[in-house]
């Protein structure tokens, strides 16, 4: 199972969930999920999401160190900056990750795993509230 977490930075609450069955690279998934976000709204994401600039403007993405073309320091800093925004995400992702859905095999009836990964993210939520 293929997963996509949209989470707000501010409140640490998941707001949208997206699923696919078999593998999905991460950029397709999010076109084929018609998750839309405002002008004014900053998407970080990872390196899986490159091209994203194309769609939504006002997005950051970590630049990638090639092989025949290091960073520099100005871009490596700035990658540090968007790693540390997206640091929140990531114990977001953790969090739902304690509940082995998305970290081992599925092994129950996939027609009810997005009933399931709601009620976890939800759960998820509440917990992050208190």
């Amino acid at each position: 199972m293929k997963t996509q977490l949209v989470v707000d930075r501010k409140t640490l609450k998941i707001i949208c969930l997206n699923f696919c069955n078999g593998k999905k690279h991460d950029f397709r998934l999010f076109k084929e999920s018609g998750v839309h976000a405002g002008v004014n709204t900053e998407i970080e994401t990872d390196t899986g999401y490159t091209g994203i600039t194309a769609i939504h403007p006002n997005s950051l993405l970590p630049k990638k160190n090639r092989k025949n073309n290091p960073l520099s320091k100005e871009e490596k800093r700035n990658n540090r900056i968007i790693s540390r925004k997206r640091i929140y995400v990531e114990h977001a992702i953790r969090f739902v990750k304690r509940f082995r859905i998305l970290s081992e095999r599925y092994r129950n009836r996939r027609n009810r795993f997005s009933l399931r990964f709601s009620l976890l993210a939800g759960i998820c939520n509440f917990d992050m509230s208190i």
